[in-house]
């Protein structure tokens, strides 16, 4: 079994431990009411995606994500939430020391021992999601999960779910599909952008992820036999319907979404093995990027 495979599969575990203990940081995790900028890179970044449409769908207050290279210091924010598994990620760090002393920050991290801890001002450890592996699966939804806690919308069903996702077969013929497409709305846009990170990243696939209404102002087109669409939460009306009259397989979120990521998560790893791919050692990827 590979790294990625064996965290992967802790994932509930992990979800149960961050759900349960998302009371203890009350303090140190954004508060109703303020204005606030979630960052991160690559897959980190995608999870402040989905973390920001829930807490401000949830009337928490507003809140944006950016990539942390990307993030606009002339926006007044009343705190800043970083999401960096290793806690050594170059442009996190700068973003932070930058920030330092004038607005208040916060970063939720894996290794209690790496330089965020002295960057940001307050500091949340996830130390039992770390993982060994370059591609990253159950640090980043232990996250999302400890926010969806936070917010009061995380439940015991989102765990059985993610049991379901990692017992139950993958959709059959995806393993010979030669093209994927990731769908989401809402928060899960997100999650969708990150399936499609993972398929990338493990197994080489060409892969692509848009706002499930956008799939038919262009994207469409690239369906046809052979292709694949994976909506992540609920389908827009018919949409199903138009993708399969392309020849393209369609495959439905029934589970919650964030199960529905670790499913996806195994189907990277899945076609990565079918086409001989070592997904432990991606293609020029590190496991922190240190500029």
């Amino acid at each position: 079994m590979t790294h990625v495979e064996d965290e992967l599969a802790g994932q509930p575990e992990c979800w149960t431990r961050a759900a349960s203990e998302a009371a203890r940081y009350k303090g140190q995790l954004p508060e109703p009411g303020e204005r606030v900028a979630i960052v991160g890179c690559g897959t980190s970044f995608f999870m402040a995606q989905a973390a920001a449409a829930l807490r401000e769908g949830a009337g928490q207050g507003e809140t944006d994500a950016f990539a942390a290279s990307e993030f606009p210091h002339h926006r007044p924010y009343d705190r800043i939430l970083a999401l960096t598994r290793s806690g050594t990620t170059t442009e996190v760090l700068d973003l932070l020391t930058r920030l330092k002393g004038r607005r208040r920050t916060t970063a939720v991290t894996a290794d209690p021992h790496t330089p965020v801890v002295r960057a940001a001002d307050q500091v949340v450890v996830l130390d039992y999601a770390d993982e060994r592996s370059v591609v990253q699966t159950r640090f980043a939804t232990t996250a999302l999960t400890l926010l969806r806690a936070h917010l009061g919308l995380h439940t015991d069903a989102v765990v059985t779910d993610a049991r379901t996702a990692l017992a139950e077969p993958l959709p059959e013929g995806l393993l010979e599909c030669g093209q994927f497409t990731f769908l989401g709305r809402g928060w899960t846009v997100g999650l969708a952008n990150e399936a499609a990170l993972k398929m990338r990243e493990a197994s080489l696939s060409w892969t692509e992820a848009y706002p499930a209404m956008e799939y038919r102002h262009g994207p469409i087109s690239v369906s046809t036999a052979g292709t694949a669409t994976w909506m992540i939460g609920e389908a827009p009306e018919g949409l199903d319907r138009q993708v399969r009259a392309t020849g393209a397989s369609w495959v439905s979120g029934g589970l919650d979404p964030l199960a529905e990521l670790v499913r996806a998560q195994r189907l990277a790893v899945a076609v990565a093995a079918a086409r001989g791919l070592d997904p432990d050692r991606p293609r020029h990827l590190t496991r922190s990027v240190i500029l």
